[in-house]
């Protein structure tokens, strides 16, 4: 039913926010199915994930796999972490478009120097907290919410340091009436994001496309499993699946876990068009061509 997406400087308050937001939805009559997706939730570390940008990456990328197999027309998701990319809101934003959703972004809005004495606090008291050179760099790199972007709006913006954070709070309640506010005709003041040419899946010209896809980045992918398998956890710089592909870029070891959700992303993403975009792929030969691509591209060597 639902997308939100909280963000805000590390140690603002957002997973507090989170958990009364979540709270109150329980609460409400609508009664809608609430779960808080957050780093804790997928067993990653704060401090590991921030540590470089391929951390970084391969967390958003977990983070966004993850909303993207659990948002439903059937429940409300809540997306607990720095969001702190504008671009990354956007891809999240997009998500809710394709499934054709309600979507909002709540900000928490505290001061850094705020944000520094807390994570000193966490860190005094033995709790969850974020490295000195991580927080600074994080802090540093934080793209503030604007509700005259589309994927920052609806924004309902919290002052945790100012104000405190409960269920009560003004913006808890007007987001919580904002997602379970009934739609219909005569309403103007919930928006319901439309499904469009660029986010809808598009069926394959014939069910023989769809099994080449399948086949071929199944292939690509046991060949990079293969490999790995050989090289017997040593280095591992590049990957040939034949001669007339392009190589497979290796910047450090990918666990199958990893590549079926990159297989998968890239199913979905290849059964999507836009106008301007390219179309699907015709036989197993491009399609192969074009998962590698997406791979060097995700594993950041191109």
């Amino acid at each position: 039913m639902a997308l939100v997406v909280i963000c805000g400087q590390p140690c603002s308050g957002k997973s507090k926010a989170a958990i009364c937001l979540a709270e109150a939805l329980k609460e409400s009559e609508s009664k809608q199915q609430v779960r808080i997706i957050d780093e804790a939730s997928l067993h990653l570390d704060r401090n590991q994930s921030y540590a470089n940008m391929p951390a970084e990456k391969n967390l958003r990328g977990v983070l966004r796999s993850e909303v993207d197999r659990s948002v439903s027309k059937d429940n409300i998701i809540i997306v607990d972490s720095l969001n702190n990319i504008k671009g990354y809101r956007y891809e999240l934003w997009c998500l809710a478009r394709g499934t054709g959703i309600r979507y909002c972004v709540v900000h928490c809005d505290v001061e850094e120097g705020q944000c520094r004495i807390w994570n000193k606090e966490r860190r005094d008291r033995g709790e969850a907290n974020y490295d000195d050179t991580i927080f600074e760099d994080l802090v540093r790199r934080f793209e503030k919410p604007d509700s005259r972007n589309r994927w920052d709006s609806p924004l309902f913006e919290l002052w945790p340091h100012r104000d405190g954070i409960e269920k009560s709070s003004s913006s808890i309640v007007d987001a919580v009436l904002y997602l379970t506010k009934t739609v219909d005709s005569k309403t103007r003041d919930v928006k319901i994001l439309q499904p469009t040419i660029a986010t809808q899946n598009t069926h394959f010209s014939d069910a023989n496309s769809l099994y080449e896809l399948d086949k071929a980045t199944q292939e690509v992918t046991n060949a990079i499993v293969e490999a790995q398998s050989q090289a017997l956890g040593g280095p591992l710089d590049r990957i040939s699946v034949s001669k007339d592909l392009p190589t497979i870029n290796m910047t450090r070891p990918v666990g199958l876990p990893e590549l079926r959700r990159m297989r998968r992303t890239f199913i979905k993403l290849t059964g999507q068009t836009s106008l301007s975009g390219p179309p699907p792929p015709s036989d197993a030969h491009s399609a192969k061509r074009m998962f590698i691509d997406y791979l060097n591209r995700e594993l950041g060597s191109t």
